[in-house]
């Protein structure tokens, strides 16, 4: 766990199942308005029942006084997040980052890319991958921001839409001790 303030960083619990499911509903919303119908009803399917699937190795909150405002999943490899294995990631990979639309902007989803990051080191990993798409653009300025570079060898089509892979990679702690917050 970790504090940041009034910022709890902290595992799901099975409890927050219906909190989370809710809060990425409502985080990924914003998205109705630009993708057809045709789209966006899988979209939010799939946004929905991935609170009930076994596939992440971790669901991961943030809490501001006892309120959940953020989550993200993370996943061993592209197998098992996308049902690709064909995109040969081997390396963890962050999914379905939300913040509450009432608190962006305070750094939460920076913090759940930390830990997320600081979880990947702990797995021996040397790579954290997440898949994103142009309409997301706020998102994409965050990763960019905090390290990400693109890696369009694991790029996904879906559909007509082109779904841009990003990667942080690293060789040692003193690379991305600006996320895991550790001197080398």
């Amino acid at each position: 766990m970790t504090h940041s303030g009034q910022l709890l960083i902290r595992d799901a619990r099975d409890s927050d199942k219906e909190v989370i499911r809710s809060l990425m509903l409502n985080a990924y919303s914003q998205y109705e308005q630009v993708l057809p119908a045709e789209r966006w009803v899988p979209y939010r399917e799939s946004i929905s029942s991935s609170v009930d699937g076994d596939g992440p190795i971790a669901r991961i909150v943030a809490e501001i006084d006892g309120r959940v405002v953020g989550s993200v999943q993370m996943y061993i490899s592209g197998e098992v997040a996308y049902g690709r294995p064909e995109l040969n990631l081997h390396s963890p990979i962050i999914r379905l980052l939300a913040v509450s639309p009432d608190v962006r902007g305070r750094g939460i989803a920076t913090e759940l890319i930390r830990e997320s990051v600081r979880r990947s080191v702990a797995l021996g990993a040397t790579t954290l991958h997440l898949h994103t798409s142009d309409m997301m653009e706020s998102a994409v300025k965050l990763y960019e921001r905090l390290g990400f570079e693109r890696a369009s060898d694991k790029d996904i089509m879906n559909g007509e839409t082109l779904v841009k892979s990003y990667r942080l990679q690293w060789s040692d702690h003193a690379e991305i001790s600006h996320l895991v917050g550790q001197q080398a």
